[in-house]
């Protein structure tokens, strides 16, 4: 059954819901409700990863996430930390956290792998070709499919020189990272041939910025006298949280072990239609 990994920014500049969560008491209660609402992981961030935003010197970040991942983690939740900074990890670990999601897959910092490894936890290896500044400018593929594939293989080959067995690694094929809008289609139809490399596989699409698009389109299209996408109006954010769900439920057909989602709720209950359609359940 694909798990569903709840998101929590506790940050003032992420793309979605930056500054809603920054308290600490605020990301606490709402880490709780996504748990609540069936989250099996609970995903605490302190950095933005939207494109062009600045970095996190790391004791910020940590002074961001540590005590919610304490209090997430002391309150039952399996807590995972969204960072690309080895000892933001190792605190969060050390903190309760047991999953260590690196959107670099362990780029970013040489110290990462080898204190993942130390650390015990389990690692998210995503697809990345550079940080959020210059992450569209390396986005030029000859076969996309067999390069994020092969590039994540490579990181599954690091991770064992570190001494991280691949039962400890999560791959992710970096939807919206150094990925164009239709280049994010072509990932997502690759998906089956990341799920055969061996490893969990984790898929974060929402509310991003394709789906947007996608949905931009839709709107200009059946409007009339819009005369392009842009003269569409903004896409609200039920409408990506039903376009997320949708390419939920079509990830976990595709095998995936996870989807990392801010409406909970929705995909949940997306899933759990999927489910009983193919004779899981009802």
């Amino acid at each position: 059954m694909t798990l569903i990994m709840g998101i929590v920014n506790v940050t003032p500049d992420s793309f979605s819901d930056g500054g809603r969560y920054l308290d600490a008491d605020a990301a606490i209660a709402h880490g709780l409700a996504l748990h609540a609402a069936g989250a099996a992981v609970l995903d605490v961030g302190g950095e933005s990863t939207r494109p062009g935003a600045p970095p996190v010197d790391p004791a910020v970040e940590q002074q961001r996430v540590l005590p919610v991942v304490t209090a997430l983690a002391a309150a039952g939740a399996v807590v995972s930390i969204d960072t690309m900074h080895a000892a933001t990890a190792v605190a969060a670990v050390a903190a309760g956290a047991r999953i260590v999601n690196d959107v670099s897959g362990g780029l970013a910092d040489p110290e990462m792998l080898p204190a993942v490894s130390a650390s015990g936890a389990e690692v998210v290896l995503q697809h990345w070709r550079g940080p959020s500044t210059e992450m569209y400018a390396r986005a030029d593929y000859a076969d996309l499919a067999a390069e994020v594939t092969g590039e994540l293989e490579g990181r599954v080959r690091a991770a064992a020189a570190a001494g991280i067995s691949p039962d400890r690694v999560i791959l992710d094929p970096g939807i919206g990272f150094g990925k164009r809008g239709a280049q994010n289609w072509q990932a997502l139809r690759a998906l089956e041939r990341v799920v055969a490399l061996g490893p969990r596989v984790l898929v974060g699409t929402s509310r991003k910025r394709f789906l947007a698009e996608l949905l931009t389109d839709a709107s200009a299209a059946a409007g009339s006298g819009a005369a392009d996408a842009s003269a569409a109006a903004p896409v609200d954010t039920a409408r990506l949280d039903l376009a997320t769900a949708v390419t939920s439920v079509l990830a976990a057909q595709a095998g995936v072990w996870a989807v990392r989602v801010h409406d909970v709720g929705a995909t949940r209950d997306a899933l759990a239609v999927a489910r009983a359609w193919s004779g899981g359940a009802g």
